[in-house]
């Protein structure tokens, strides 16, 4: 397995950010925002095949190289990097977005921030 190479770039830590924020926006933002922004992820993902901020960081997106992989290798992880994209690019935010209903229309949780 070849390394990844990223350009740690103020794009690179956006894209770090809103990676993030869109694991634990659940907790934090209204159910509504939080679907909106997976939606346009998934959005991205149909409609131009990949990740339109990886280019920003010099993150080459036509193999299997994902910025997800990029950082779980950093962290000594290392998967099946195909397996990862598909997971990204399919079912994580449709997750996420079921963990963020249950979580506050279901169980009743508000949202920690903002929006309640």
């Amino acid at each position: 397995m070849t390394n990844i190479a990223s350009k740690v770039n103020p794009v690179f830590w956006l894209h770090l950010i809103l990676t993030m924020t869109s694991l634990v926006g659940p907790f934090l933002f209204s159910w509504y925002l939080m679907l909106i922004a997976y939606s346009i992820v998934l959005l991205q993902f149909f409609f131009f095949g990949r990740c339109l901020m990886n280019e920003g960081h010099n993150l080459d997106d036509d193999g299997d190289d994902t910025f997800y992989a990029y950082l779980l290798e950093k962290l000594g992880f290392n998967f099946d990097r195909k397996k990862v994209r598909g997971f990204v690019r399919s079912w994580l935010y449709a997750v996420l977005a079921g963990i963020c209903i249950l979580w506050q229309l279901v169980l009743g949780y508000p949202p920690l921030l903002f929006f309640k």
